[in-house]
């Protein structure tokens, strides 16, 4: 984690790593695929996946699944390149499933 001790935090559920930092949350309006899920600018302790391109709700985009470095668990998914010009905002951001982390403090 972050030198300043970063609370809160989101971990994951499984295993309780933490993921990402609450200073780096910038919306809770997403889906996944369990749910309601959030964007974070950053995500820390993960291990990102094969590219892919997938059709999601807003589009087209080239994205790769993360998984928490510890114990695997697949928590969402990074977006890589946004073909609309209008979600090229979500590039290099993380989607994090609600089903899957924890908000620790």
């Amino acid at each position: 984690m972050d030198e300043s001790g970063g609370r809160p935090f989101y971990s994951c559920r499984t295993c309780r790593n933490p993921v990402a930092l609450h200073a780096y949350l910038e919306s809770k309006k997403f889906k996944g695929k369990s749910g309601d899920a959030y964007l974070f600018r950053q995500a820390m302790n993960i291990v990102v996946g094969a590219k892919e391109v997938r059709q999601l709700m807003t589009g087209d985009y080239t994205i790769a699944k993360i998984f928490c470095r510890t114990c695997g668990a697949e928590m969402g998914w990074t977006y890589l390149t946004a073909f609309d010009p209008q979600q090229k905002y979500k590039e290099g951001k993380y989607i994090l499933e609600k089903a899957k982390i924890l908000k620790e403090y």
